[in-house]
């Protein structure tokens, strides 16, 4: 199984294969979610200071946060997932 990497914003980069879902930050329990992975030091900021649009959950329990629309990274996933079927 090859390793696919998705840029997030900013030259940060995560692994394809972990995203469990990509979700907008605006929802109470997405919230919650990203208060309860700061208190576990399980997330990861990748905004750089600017706003979190997309909220990016991993199957290792991992968040983290991209000042990339949540479309935007789904349509890299998609992108890539396309350019890899090709070999």
């Amino acid at each position: 199984m090859s390793i696919k990497l998705i840029n997030i914003g900013f030259g940060n980069i995560v692994s394809a294969n972990r995203i469990i879902s990509i979700v907008s930050p605006e929802s109470a329990p997405i919230k919650r979610i990203i208060q309860e992975a700061r208190d576990r030091n399980m997330l990861i900021d990748a905004t750089y200071g600017r706003r979190t649009r997309a909220v990016i959950i991993a199957d290792s329990d991992h968040v983290v946060l991209s000042a990339v629309q949540p479309e935007t990274v789904a349509q890299r996933l998609h992108t890539k997932d396309d350019d890899s079927s090709d070999e």
